[in-house]
């Protein structure tokens, strides 16, 4: 009878192949791109980048960003309908009349000299519009409810600064965040008010309401 006896180099190379093996089915499930994405998140990173779109006045990418309902046709028309009067091209002035003017002559005083001119106020236009800061998310995303004619979906609360040259405000936007066509959408902007602030939850107060 035969003996056969298995080396210890045998033995570690069966280890070996073994522990490959476990390592190679952890790291697939370990892979990070099959891993489901946070829905939330998702959700809150389309409401800022609308947001962002529409303080931008890029009204046709917040017009992609938002559902059929909400853009009540298509993007161009979307995007048309919400240009304001600080975008659209100026109405031109009626032309100045052509009659002559009478001159009007400055009083003159008892010595025979005029009064100096006063000072007229500076008519240097501002700017058509305050600037606008960053979007930034306030809070986590939360669960609305169906309400108005709106599905269910995620409630946004978003802030920004808006800013004239001697005044400074924050801005308080609530979106409604639903799912169509596999990605999320805008279905719903609410400005919130400080009524709603004094709710736990403002931004479903605010969309409750629109």
């Amino acid at each position: 009878m035969i003996r056969r006896t298995v080396t210890p180099a045998v033995l570690l190379l069966a280890a070996g192949l073994a522990l490959a093996g476990c390592s190679g089915g952890d790291s697939e499930g370990d892979d990070p791109k099959k891993k489901e994405k946070d829905p939330a998140a998702a959700a809150v990173a389309v409401a800022r980048d609308y947001q962002k779109a529409a303080n931008a006045l890029d009204w046709r990418r917040a017009c992609e960003l938002s559902t059929a309902a909400l853009r009540r046709g298509t993007v161009d028309q979307c995007a048309a309908r919400n240009i304001g009067p600080e975008t659209a091209t100026p109405t031109p002035s009626a032309p100045a009349s052509e009659s002559p003017t009478a001159a009007v002559s400055p009083p003159t005083y008892a010595d025979g000299s005029t009064p100096d001119a006063l000072p007229s106020k500076s008519t240097a236009p501002g700017p058509d519009r305050a600037s606008t800061g960053p979007v930034t998310a306030q809070g986590a995303p939360v669960k609305v409810p169906a309400s108005a004619g709106h599905p269910a979906g995620y409630g946004v609360l978003l802030t920004y600064t808006v800013t004239w040259p001697d005044d400074t405000s924050t801005a308080r936007k609530a979106l409604r965040l639903v799912e169509e066509g596999g990605t999320w959408r805008v279905d719903q902007r609410e400005d919130v008010q400080d009524g709603d602030m004094g709710h736990g939850d403002p931004a479903t107060a605010a969309l409750s309401g629109g």
